[in-house]
């Protein structure tokens, strides 16, 4: 295991500290939250009893061949915790995320849930967001109309930079588990991440962004010293 993987397990395994038998869990996507899952999964052959709620399709096919219990936000609507990692946080706990295209159900799901924990290496942490491109969920129909509205309300925002359209390795156009295309934005810096959410969210044909705003109730922080929690534990 690398340096930054042990430092991506050593926060998972500090946010599975916060994890109480019973609870029903969002269980995030990524390489730090998979840890986190891989971890949860002992716990539960172990005998902990808990459901989960996961991001992706990757994280659930992940989830049952560890054998940890799933279910949906249909059947289980309000969870206690969720667990994910993110691409960027800034001091304040905004978040970009969506690096691994699974943004709009991550956002679901933090959103249903009374707490989230953010896991993380510290080259995640940032003075302000944008460095790491934003990720911008969009439908296929009209891609050229919402590329140009996306690009002005970039542009308004102070933080207009080259807009490119996700694609694979070998070329295809990326598209997300709920059949959506994202555009990659590299803002640069973002000089106020709440009004940008507010006006990307008001462009038609925008489905998500990977700005999370006041999502995160705190974040584990690993770093060769050990895990840290950055924000009010209690809240």
């Amino acid at each position: 295991m690398t340096d930054a993987e042990a430092l991506k397990r050593d926060a998972a395994a500090k946010a599975l500290t916060f994890v109480e038998d019973g609870m029903r869990l969002g269980l995030g996507t990524g390489s730090t939250a998979k840890h986190f899952v891989d971890l949860l999964a002992d716990k539960v052959r172990a005998g902990m009893t808990v459901v989960g709620v996961p991001t992706s399709e990757a994280t659930r096919r992940q989830a049952e061949s560890l054998g940890v219990p799933l279910t949906t936000l249909d059947e289980t609507p309000e969870l206690d915790l969720t667990i994910d990692g993110a691409d960027e946080i800034d001091p304040a706990l905004n978040l970009i995320k969506g690096g691994g295209g699974a943004l709009l159900r991550e956002k679901i799901v933090a959103a249903a849930s009374a707490r989230m924990i953010v896991i993380a290496d510290a080259s995640k942490q940032v003075d302000a967001l944008g460095r790491f491109p934003l990720p911008i969920e969009v439908n296929s129909f009209g891609l050229g109309a919402t590329r140009r509205a996306v690009e002005r309300v970039l542009e308004r925002a102070g933080c207009a930079g080259p807009l490119q359209i996700r694609k694979m390795a070998d070329g295809h156009v990326f598209v997300t588990d709920g059949g959506h295309m994202i555009l990659d934005a590299a803002c640069g810096r973002i000089p106020d991440p709440a009004a940008l959410a507010a006006q990307l969210h008001a462009v038609p044909g925008v489905v998500e962004h990977g700005l999370f705003i006041g999502l995160a109730t705190f974040a584990i922080i690993a770093s060769p010293g050990g895990a840290e929690v950055v924000g009010r534990v209690g809240q």
